[in-house]
């Protein structure tokens, strides 16, 4: 004859020490990846001893960057890390300033870029409506002063 079956009384926990070993190890993932995943291009800033500016917490900045080679970049639009021509900044310039005229504009010269670069630049956003420009510079306490 066989013994009659136990009913086993259900099991109502949830055993979380898995799940806290999946979140640590995703918060080590997120720690590492998000230094290199900065945005913008790579460019080698002048050193200066300026205040910084004021941001408005509501609105992100346009920054025009010119590279090295003089190239312009503008963080506006899907391809931020391509290239630029001076007609396509002054569009987007236009459109954006239209929609927000109080967006802080930036400029982020490389420090190799000749002066005229720079100003050729700047014209380009005052030409798409910007009335006021700031640069983008490194503090200059980061930087060893030339003796």
């Amino acid at each position: 004859m066989a013994a009659p079956l136990k009913k086993r009384k259900l099991m109502a926990e949830i055993n979380v020490v898995p799940y806290i070993d999946v979140m640590l190890v995703l918060l080590v993932i997120f720690m590492v990846t998000a230094p290199l995943l900065t945005q913008g291009v790579k460019v080698d800033l002048p050193k200066a001893n300026s205040e910084p500016i004021e941001d408005a917490p509501d609105q992100k900045p346009l920054v025009l960057s010119v590279d090295a080679e003089g190239n312009l970049y503008i963080n506006a639009g899907d391809d931020e890390d391509l290239p630029t021509t001076g007609e396509e900044v002054k569009r987007r310039v236009g459109i954006i300033l239209e929609r927000q005229p109080e967006t802080p504009i930036l400029v982020k010269a490389d420090r190799a870029v000749p002066y005229g670069n720079v100003v050729g630049a700047m014209v380009l956003l005052q030409q798409g409506g910007a009335r006021s420009i700031g640069f983008v510079t490194d503090p200059l306490d980061s930087y060893p002063v030339p003796e």
